[in-house]
């Protein structure tokens, strides 16, 4: 199946409506660093930036609750 303008155009309308769009920025180098770790975890980029973020967030919390408990 050809790629049209309007497949293109259905395809955007779609990922604006439904995710939200993140840039970053590395050091020059770092970023295929990054890919290729993520390659050998079998994950996408996406993937991996995304399931870094959660254990991130997640592990935040747990010692933000670690803190009160030990105030």
């Amino acid at each position: 199946m050809a790629y049209t303008q309007a497949s293109n155009k259905a395809v955007q309308k779609y990922n604006k409506k439904n995710y939200d769009d993140l840039r970053i920025r590395v050091k020059k180098g770092d970023g295929e660093i990054i890919k290729a770790h993520a390659a050998e975890m079998g994950e996408s980029l996406n993937a991996f930036v995304t399931r870094a973020i959660t254990e991130t967030m997640q592990r935040d919390k747990s010692n933000d609750l670690e803190s009160i408990l030990n105030d």
